[in-house]
């Protein structure tokens, strides 16, 4: 089965799950189809403050849409990471809402499900693509 290419894509999958070991299975495999970010863009300037794990986000105007390279270095963030990035990638940063993203997570049960480590990383994470899209 392909993986999801949407965000209403995951939640439909989310839906169909009972078990939240499926739910976090296509959350790792969501991370493991993100593309590659090269690891010179992988500095301390791209690094996300507060989270447990490493996390990096580079941005890059393409025009007037924001593209992100993200990556990390634990299975279930990248996951994460990737679902976030469903929800903002090749957006313009007016178009950006962390509110409305953090919403849409919030409607897939993460934060029940979540050790307290991800969820602020998640917040982190949320809060520094809010700062790059200002």
């Amino acid at each position: 089965m392909p993986l999801p290419t949407t965000f209403e894509d995951v939640e439909a999958e989310f839906e169909a799950f009972d078990d939240w070991d499926d739910k976090y299975r296509l959350l790792i495999d969501l991370g493991r189809a993100l593309p590659p970010m090269p690891d010179a863009l992988k500095t301390e300037a791209t690094r996300v403050r507060g989270c447990a794990s490493q996390v990096w986000l580079y941005p890059v105007r393409d025009g007037d849409l924001l593209h992100f390279s993200a990556d990390s270095d634990a299975a279930i963030v990248k996951g994460l990471v990737a679902l976030v990035l469903l929800l903002v990638q090749d957006r313009r940063p007016a178009d950006i809402d962390v509110a409305a993203v953090k919403a849409n997570l919030d409607a897939l049960g993460l934060a029940r499900h979540l050790s307290s480590n991800r969820t602020q990383g998640l917040a982190s994470m949320l809060a520094r693509i809010g700062e790059l899209a200002a």
